[in-house]
């Protein structure tokens, strides 16, 4: 046997069993910071549930999961069977509306040009949505895992956050736990004002598109408004996520009506772009759009759809460490001792 070929393989091995072990934990931190974020919703709902009634917060936490139980299992009894009828309509117009763009397309000089020089889509005539959706039910069953996972360990932290809290202080050398315990106190309260203005924004996103498509005499206008709101949680992808929908909804009246619905999607979010967010972001947390951006591309590029969707609160974590751990205490530390 070459032993230096074999140990030269060993370590390649170990190598990438090293890497894929990293990424599985990365995803699993991931997850545990996606609990914490709803633990932080649930646990300062359940505060304020207790204030404004004899409610201890534990319990308020159990009244405000029963509420949220309720609006989703409300929201699907009244609009799914209209949604699972429309998204019927749907799949069954998709293929013919792909094969009358990819005509008009190919009917233009640029496009029979894209036509001719691309074997794989000029070969791809026929439209399989069934295909399309059984490519992707692996993957739904590993979000709704995720999900599950994420809900149990978010609810057992927000009915007992301070265990953890202690816990988590237990890891920091004794003369720094107490700067600890600010900095995690900190991290909590910009985390509960970011969602505080994430939840307005979605609201008023979800209010503007909703009517907007009532306006427009479109089908499932109150649930798609919800779907609109509830995906521009997710930065940058949202609002296309939000809106694709609606357009294919309302696709299945009139391309004219499609048209309408893309303008009136792309109107709300320069409203909200241009206008909510700023005021919003001014009296919530104070961050920077560019960084933000940064945030999203390289959490997207390392760590998929989980990275984007958390981009931002980790970023806000990021900046209140580095703001109290190293300018507060290394730099000013360092001025006063220099001083």
């Amino acid at each position: 046997m070459n032993m230096p070929a074999f140990r030269t393989a060993m370590a390649v091995i170990g190598i990438a069993i090293l890497f894929l072990a990293a990424h599985e934990l990365v995803v699993v931190l991931l997850l545990v910071f996606a609990a914490i974020l709803l633990a932080v919703f649930l646990r300062n709902l359940g505060v304020f549930v207790a204030r404004h009634t004899p409610l201890s917060p534990n319990v308020g936490v159990g009244v405000v999961c029963l509420l949220l139980i309720a609006l989703v299992s409300g929201f699907f009894w009244s609009e799914g069977p209209r949604m699972a009828d429309r998204l019927s309509k749907v799949i069954e117009l998709l293929p013919g509306a792909v094969a009358e763009v990819r005509s008009a397309i190919n009917a233009t000089e640029w496009g029979a040009y894209v036509f001719d020089n691309s074997p794989e889509l000029s070969d791809s005539t026929d439209f399989s949505v069934t295909g399309a959706l059984g490519g992707t039910l692996s993957r739904a069953v590993g979000v709704i895992a995720n999900t599950i996972v994420v809900l149990s360990v978010g609810i057992y932290l927000a009915l007992d956050p301070r265990l953890y809290h202690r816990g988590a202080l237990q890891l920091v050398p004794v003369r720094h736990r107490e700067r600890a315990a600010d900095v995690l106190e900190s991290i909590g309260t910009g985390l509960w004002k970011w969602l505080i203005g994430q939840i307005f924004d979605m609201i008023a996103v979800g209010v503007m598109i909703g009517a907007g498509l009532w306006l427009l005499d479109i089908p499932l206008a109150i649930a798609l408004g919800v779907i609109a709101g509830l995906t521009n949680f997710i930065p940058i992808l949202g609002p296309f996520l939000g809106g694709a929908p609606a357009v294919l909804l309302a696709f299945t009246q009139s391309p004219m009506d499609a048209v309408y619905v893309t303008i009136l999607i792309v109107v709300v979010q320069q409203i909200d772009g241009q206008v909510l967010m700023p005021l919003i972001q001014q009296r919530a947390t104070s961050l920077p759009p560019a960084l933000t951006v940064l945030a999203v591309v390289v959490g997207g590029i390392l760590f998929g759809f989980l990275g984007v969707l958390l981009a931002t609160p980790m970023l806000i974590v990021i900046l209140i460490a580095v703001r109290m751990i190293y300018v507060n205490d290394v730099l000013d530390g360092d001025a006063r001792d220099g001083a």
